[in-house]
């Protein structure tokens, strides 16, 4: 029996499962051009992701354009592991109820004053695992 790795794509439930489990995820977007990435933590909040940023920032350029969200897990031991990408439109909350809500310090940016949310709708989530898988090899005798 020889032991193998399967890359194997994740259901759309399996994939919000595994995103609300980090809590560091990278923004995805084009900056003057050139594609760019930003380490962010974040929160799940219904079928979005959103993140705090400072008003001056890149990030905070960045509603009304389509961005990706990416956040993963990998095992180096085991040589194995997970990724999520969402697709959404970027925008900024600015409706006063979700903003005191938001602003619950358990769902705090890791830097400090950062006082711009940031909302990236699931319009597409997608996820790969790659795991371990016992399969009997048709070479092997």
């Amino acid at each position: 029996m020889n032991t193998h790795r399967e890359l194997r794509p994740l259901t759309t439930r399996e994939s919000i499962v595994l995103l609300s489990s980090a809590q560091v995820g990278r923004v995805v977007f084009t900056d003057e051009a050139l594609p760019a990435i930003r380490p962010v933590n974040f929160v799940v909040d219904g079928p979005s992701v959103v993140l705090r940023t400072g008003g001056e920032g890149s990030l905070s350029k960045l509603s009304g354009n389509v961005v990706a969200f990416e956040v993963d897990h990998i095992d180096s031991s085991t040589r194995s592991g997970w990724s999520v990408i969402v697709h959404g439109r970027a925008e900024r909350v600015s409706d006063i109820e979700q903003l005191v809500a938001l602003a619950d310090p358990a769902k705090s940016s890791w830097v400090p004053i950062r006082d711009y949310f940031l909302r990236i709708p699931f319009d597409m989530v997608t996820g790969r695992r790659l795991a371990l898988s016992n399969v009997t090899s048709e070479i092997s005798n």
